[in-house]
């Protein structure tokens, strides 16, 4: 039986720096769900957290059964934005639109991901099943850092970002992007992992 450490072998992204940087990411696949909304209060997001853990385990253990293969199912990820970037907040998070997704290995087929949806499906009724999508992001150039604390307590964290952005002559583009490295159902909020991170261009002259 093959293992493979996926979040190891790409820990430039799943295990950055405490420090602000500039990282160039790969296209990469994900299963991806969209919706809107705060997510603390919100039951759509909810199943939809439901759904793509569902679906990563199920196409884990085929993996495993069909080629061999053993590796830990990658951490939750989301994209937030508002039509207006310029008006996204997080005081206002009912305004928000978000994309939840959980990054899936090169091995992982489109015939997979459907065998895997009929395998949930029959197992769990969950209304939002029919809307996964299995697509390649590409985020390209981007700046992140590792924040340590709970959720609500980010903002001084993306500010220093979004200023180290503008120091070293870029702007801001895209989708705030962030990626879950804890369970907040087991793990103090002081001590959550949360990798940030936002896309970037060149400032035009």
């Amino acid at each position: 039986m093959e293992k493979r450490d996926i979040k190891k072998e790409l820990a430039h992204l799943y295990n950055p720096s405490k420090r602000c940087e500039l990282v160039q990411v790969p296209p990469l696949r994900f299963l991806m769900l969209d919706g809107h909304g705060n997510p603390n209060n919100n039951p759509v997001y909810q199943e939809t957290v439901e759904i793509l853990y569902a679906l990563a385990y199920t196409l884990k253990f085929a993996a495993k059964k069909s080629m061999g293969l053993d590796y830990s199912v990658m951490p939750l990820e989301g994209l937030w934005w508002t039509p207006d970037m310029n008006q996204f907040s997080l005081e206002d998070k009912d305004a928000w639109d978000w994309t939840m997704m959980i990054m899936q290995p090169e091995w992982i087929t489109v015939e997979m991901v459907q065998t895997a949806c009929d395998d949930v499906r029959r197992k769990k009724k969950l209304s939002t099943l029919e809307q996964v999508r299995f697509e390649v992001y590409d985020e390209g150039l981007a700046a992140q850092i590792m924040y340590l604390g709970a959720y609500a307590d980010e903002g001084p964290t993306i500010a220093t970002l979004h200023a180290f952005i503008a120091e070293q002559g870029y702007e801001r583009r895209g989708k705030h992007h962030e990626i879950y490295l804890g369970d907040p159902r087991r793990t103090a909020p002081e001590k959550l992992k949360t990798v940030i991170r936002q896309p970037v261009a060149k400032t035009e002259d």
